[in-house]
């Protein structure tokens, strides 16, 4: 029996699409899965000592513990893009101080807004979170509190990581006459004259003064921390903590005593463009630490927010190669 030729190429181009669609898919199975490992950042209220204290935090628990300590004028969410990208491998914390960010801002005629009480507070949420040994990453306000840490507990700190934080006289320059001024005679003409400080202006200022493409600067940062600041009795809170400034002054050379015995891993990554905490206040601290790391980036005061394609391979770096000393 012959079969139709209209049949036979049917047939044919059957099996052709078959055979096909078989070899499409042994090689889909093939291609290897890429496996996006993306952390989970969990946002936590702890009650302290009477006080609520929101943190983030990520990351495998078991991992070396890292403590985002944040500067002035804002909160933890100057870490939310850097967070994920160090939680992968490492349990990450960072907390808002009473009065700033998510944290309960008491009025201050009942609180005292000082920067010992705000380190006993971070203590209190460490303790309770049960973290025993840490990296502290010190930047702005986040500097006095770290090192006071320090110098708490000294066995604890396992690593620095130093963003324009302050601890040595010769970081602080011109932008700090009026505040200096305000710590010799706390007057209430010195003291409203600090007023400005927390406005939209400076808070803007802080975030695109010394920035060569602002355009990497996303608004939301202003827009974020400025109503926050407009809190009802928030620029009494910070105009306390302008004046008690004062006293990490004070305690500069316990600080640099802790990193001369100590001398802790460090890595120094500081926007050298920062009007408010210049680079002459980043090279110092090498005397004291002279196998710091010293990286001076290209932008100002918040240079997470231009430059962290830079800042967070070289933090990483730092974190990795130090692994086995930080847990």
């Amino acid at each position: 029996m012959r079969v139709p030729a209209a049949l036979l190429c049917s047939t044919f181009l059957a099996l052709s699409l078959g055979a096909t669609a078989s070899v499409a898919r042994e090689r889909a199975s093939e291609t290897p899965v890429v496996q996006m490992k993306i952390p989970v950042v969990h946002y936590r209220t702890e009650n302290i000592g009477g006080t609520d204290i929101f943190y983030r935090e990520a990351g495998p628990t078991d991992a070396p513990t890292l403590v985002l300590m944040h500067g002035f004028p804002t909160s933890s969410h100057m870490f939310r893009n850097l967070i994920p990208l160090l939680a992968d491998r490492y349990h990450v914390i960072a907390p808002d101080y009473p009065g700033f960010g998510e944290s309960a801002a008491p009025d201050h005629d009942k609180f005292e807004y000082t920067f010992g009480h705000i380190t006993e507070l971070m203590d209190g949420l460490l303790q309770k979170k049960g973290v025993k040994r840490y990296v502290l990453y010190a930047m702005d306000y986040g500097a006095p509190i770290s090192y006071r840490l320090a110098v708490l507990h000294p066995e604890r700190v396992s690593g620095l990581i130093i963003q324009n934080g302050n601890a040595y006289d010769e970081g602080l320059k011109a932008f700090w006459d009026p505040i200096k001024a305000y710590w010799a005679d706390g007057s209430t003409a010195n003291r409203e004259a600090l007023s400005k400080l927390v406005t939209l202006p400076t808070t803007k200022f802080q975030y695109t003064d010394g920035i060569s493409d602002v355009t990497r600067i996303d608004p939301d940062n202003w827009r974020h921390d400025q109503p926050l600041l407009d809190r009802p009795g928030n620029k009494e809170i910070q105009l306390d903590l302008f004046h008690d400034y004062g006293s990490n002054v004070v305690m500069y050379p316990k600080f640099q005593e802790f990193f001369r015995q100590k001398k802790p891993p460090t890595t120094i990554v500081w926007g050298k463009n920062d009007k408010i905490f210049p680079p002459d206040g980043a090279k110092p601290y090498l005397r004291d630490l002279p196998n710091a790391e010293l990286h001076l980036i290209d932008s100002g005061h918040f240079a997470l927010e231009d430059h962290l394609d830079e800042m967070a391979p070289l933090i990483r770096k730092f974190l990795d190669a130090n692994y086995a000393k930080l847990k």
